[in-house]
């Protein structure tokens, strides 16, 4: 909508909401081969039975239509969405201090016939050199039954006692939103000295934050593989580029754009230090560049393990990379280096409850992509290998992959 120069009130501002909608509308008009063109209209098909694609000709009608299914079809609540599009896990994104409160209500409650379960993502721990640390290191420690985290050892106690707390809850998966990858080995006294450091309110130097957050991240991989948790490691971000507009709206409103780092060498280094001693956990790397697609291809190659096939994954395309052109490129990546059916493919990263259908989007570039191969002579015309393939990717391989029973 900035892209076709719609005023910001009409975005994120309090302009009606109609007069939003028709915003949209008239943007998506212009969207011609973007995801969202697509998006949006796989969601009016499937969830409201709108065949013709949203144009200015029937915006009133298609949002007249919607409004009144939303506010009285039993079939637009929210566990009715879920439930038509076969959703039996959601791992939601929670905070280490987070209560899981409503885990437990959830779990409590024998309507519900799909798993919700939380999903560990302790950054701002991690995140030594960013704004806040100090204030979120005191609700960690309040999370754990301390007035503070004097030291690392209290730092990483309070991670650990945490990550249990996440796993007696259902917890299979970490993620972790990172600038780039690190592999700046240090021991724990010179870490405790730059977190106390830290602490003291002192600005620290580029290396002693890698420092920092390397023994973190191997701490919490270490931890990982004895839980039996994914650990999950998204990077290549550079985030709030727009400082004028990152003051009006603040983070995560649109001002985020691809960042491009060299940071392979760390990768493996990382992968390897946590492997000399078999603790390196089952691992999906995501990068927001796709110049890395083949970087990552490569490097889970060298760290694979009879523990289970593809036990290191390159995540699927993500973000900015979640188009037809990005999964098709990180697909053929991921099968020209290594294993394709393994793969434990798509994730939506969902902001709604209607945007379950870019699972959809994504099986259908799949196997549009592979039924080209087919037809080329590249792979047999095997209907029993190819359903193997398709359901593993779509979704066999996801379940056993994350232990989902």
């Amino acid at each position: 909508m900035r892209s076709n120069g719609v005023p910001e009130d009409k975005i994120t501002g309090d302009a009606d909401p109609y007069e939003k909608f028709v915003e949209f509308t008239k943007s998506l008009e212009m969207a011609i081969g973007n995801p969202m063109y697509h998006w949006c209209n796989l969601e009016l098909k499937k969830y409201f039975g709108i065949t013709e694609p949203l144009t200015m000709k029937n915006v009133k009608e298609v949002w007249d239509k919607t409004s009144d299914m939303l506010q009285n079809d039993p079939n637009c609540s929210v566990r009715s969405l879920i439930k038509q599009s076969n959703v039996k896990y959601i791992g939601t994104t929670d905070d280490p201090v987070d209560s899981l409160l409503w885990h437990e209500k959830i779990r409590a409650d024998k309507t519900i016939d799909f798993m919700v379960r939380p999903s560990f993502r302790p950054d701002k721990a991690v995140n030594i050199g960013k704004d806040g640390f100090t204030d979120y290191m005191a609700r960690l420690a309040a999370s754990v039954g301390k007035d503070k985290l004097a030291s690392i050892d209290d730092v990483t106690e309070a991670l650990s006692e945490r990550l249990v707390f996440f796993k007696n809850h259902g917890c299979v998966a970490s993620d972790h939103g990172i600038d780039y990858v690190v592999a700046n080995f240090a021991d724990k006294a010179t870490v405790d000295a730059i977190y106390k450091k830290a602490m003291a309110g002192e600005k620290l130097t580029a290396d002693e934050v890698e420092k920092y957050q390397t023994y973190i991240l191997l701490f919490l991989a270490k931890k990982y593989k004895a839980l039996n948790i994914v650990m999950e490691i998204h990077y290549s971000c550079k985030r709030n580029v727009n400082e004028r507009m990152f003051k009006i709206e603040g983070p995560d409103t649109g001002f985020d754009v691809i960042a491009r780092n060299s940071c392979g060498s760390a990768l493996s280094d990382f992968f390897s230090e946590l492997d000399k001693n078999d603790e390196l956990p089952k691992t999906i790397v995501f990068s927001l560049d796709h110049n890395d697609f083949n970087l990552i291809a490569t490097t889970i190659g060298a760290f694979q393990s009879d523990e289970c096939p593809g036990k290191m994954q390159m995540g699927a395309a993500w973000w900015f990379l979640d188009t037809r052109d990005g999964m098709e490129e990180q697909m053929r990546s991921l099968a020209n280096l290594s294993l394709l059916g393994n793969f434990v493919g798509m994730l939506t990263d969902s902001r709604s409850f209607l945007s379950y259908t870019r699972h959809d989007y994504f099986r259908r570039i799949f196997c549009n992509l592979i039924g080209n191969w087919v037809e080329n002579g590249e792979y047999p015309d095997d209907e029993e290998a190819l359903k193997k393939i398709v359901e593993g990717v779509s979704y066999n391989n996801a379940i056993n992959y994350f232990g989902i029973n």
